[in-house]
């Protein structure tokens, strides 16, 4: 007894401890570039002049266009009605776009904290034509650093945005500390502001929906558009024609990176794993499973009932595993991991007629059959580029790469050939 009442002494004498002297600490931070909620809202601009593609991004092909979402900048409209010459036709100025989908010549894009939609009947002069309002009202740009945000420059003591974040300026600072309410298990937590972030139809020559790189977190099911940003899963019922209807509220699904629309389920990859939820009722997705896997940033596409995840590492995916993971999802319930490959560092990949198209160390290309024996069955490793994602689409092949947009023609996959690059300008 007398042991156990000298170590709560003690405990209490740590826990107790006062400390009187002020503590000077260096740290690293986001601070907001903000700007007003109407100037934000009038700063859509649609442009027939060619924009130097300055950055990689999402990609989606309809119809003979591609288009390639630059992150915080807009969307670049290319004419790939000839994939061996691609002409940039257009320009649609977005501030705070990452993703899109489109379906019936109506393209829909995120802009932050809206969601905005165009007339691309004619691809090359896309029409504004409506603006859906704070339908993901806690999106904010990402950063490209691994350190936290000033929450107080970004929100008022109740809650509300002080203006739209439209970017980042990382800065150092030097603050003095009361160091009794700044150490706690060695981290500073107590200092001010600090936060965390973080379908086809092939019949008849035309598709009435767009093809996603496997990047995306938008997809299209039926008459309904989903979005996954910033741990909610948005649903906009697309029913009404071109004004999009936000169906239900957000709600909580977790950090998701990646959504993948496979019959009726969603595939959702996140840095813990992939989640599988059930769209029977689209508008009340339900949970069905989840295999979770090394920390680390992931996509995931859906074939033949197997799913095929990419994990990555990095700074912001927080491993050092790289890895190409197979699961059976036949039995949503109970996906069956069957088999990882070690990797490079594999980002985006995409399958069409039994070929499975991976970005890793470049391009790397397999034939499908029996999970267990991939890798004795790649066909081809095109290396010279940091690939991030792939639309494969009727023999051709769209990669976009850390240096260019790469085509290629796959019709003979004993001999794919390189049909064109547009390159990429760091600016």
């Amino acid at each position: 007894m007398k042991k156990t009442f000298y170590l709560f002494i003690l405990a209490g004498l740590f826990v107790g401890c006062t400390y009187n002297y002020k503590e000077t600490i260096n740290y690293k931070i986001n601070e907001p570039v903000l700007m007003s909620v109407s100037e934000f809202r009038q700063s859509v601009k649609v442009t027939k002049e060619q924009h130097q593609i300055s950055n990689y991004g999402k990609i989606c092909f309809y119809n003979g266009f591609l288009y390639i979402s630059e992150s915080e900048v807009g969307i670049h409209i290319i004419d790939n009605t000839n994939p061996s010459n691609p002409r940039v036709v257009g320009f649609i100025e977005l501030v705070g776009n990452a993703d899109l989908a489109i379906r019936d010549n109506v393209l829909y894009a995120d802009a932050l904290i809206d969601l905005v939609w165009f007339d691309i009947s004619d691809p090359a002069n896309p029409k504004l034509k409506g603006r859906l309002e704070n339908a993901f009202p806690d999106a904010l740009p990402p950063f490209d650093n691994p350190y936290g945000y000033d929450y107080k420059l970004c929100y008022t003591d109740d809650g509300k945005m002080k203006g739209v974040v439209v970017g980042w300026n990382l800065k150092e600072r030097t603050e003095k500390v009361d160091a009794q309410k700044s150490w706690w298990g060695g981290g500073y937590y107590a200092l001010d502001g600090l936060g965390s972030t973080g379908l086809t139809s092939k019949n008849g020559g035309s598709q009435t929906a767009g093809v996603n790189g496997s990047m995306s977190r938008f997809t299209i099911y039926n008459d309904y558009l989903y979005a996954v940003i910033n741990y909610q899963m948005c649903i906009f019922d697309l029913k009404t024609g071109q004004t999009p209807e936000k169906k239900i509220e957000n709600f909580w699904i977790g950090n998701v990176e990646t959504i993948f629309s496979y019959k009726d389920k969603m595939f959702l990859g996140m840095p813990t794993g992939m989640a599988i939820y059930s769209v029977a009722d689209p508008v009340k997705p339900s949970y069905c499973s989840t295999v979770s896997h090394v920390w680390g940033c992931d996509p995931v596409v859906v074939d033949n009932d197997l799913a095929y995840v990419t994990v990555r590492s990095g700074n912001f995916c927080g491993q050092t595993v790289d890895e190409l993971l197979i699961i059976d999802v036949k039995d949503v319930y109970h996906p069956l991991p069957l088999v990882t490959y070690t990797m490079t560092h594999p980002k985006g990949l995409g399958i069409d007629n039994n070929t499975l198209f991976l970005c890793d160390d470049g391009l790397k290309v397999f034939k499908l059959g029996n999970p267990q024996t991939l890798i004795a069955n790649q066909i081809t490793h095109v290396k010279g580029m940091d690939g991030y994602d792939v639309i494969p689409f009727e023999k051709v092949l769209m990669m976009i790469a850390d240096n260019g947009l790469y085509q290629y023609d796959y019709s003979d996959l004993n001999h794919i050939k390189q049909l064109s690059v547009i390159p990429i300008v760091k600016e």
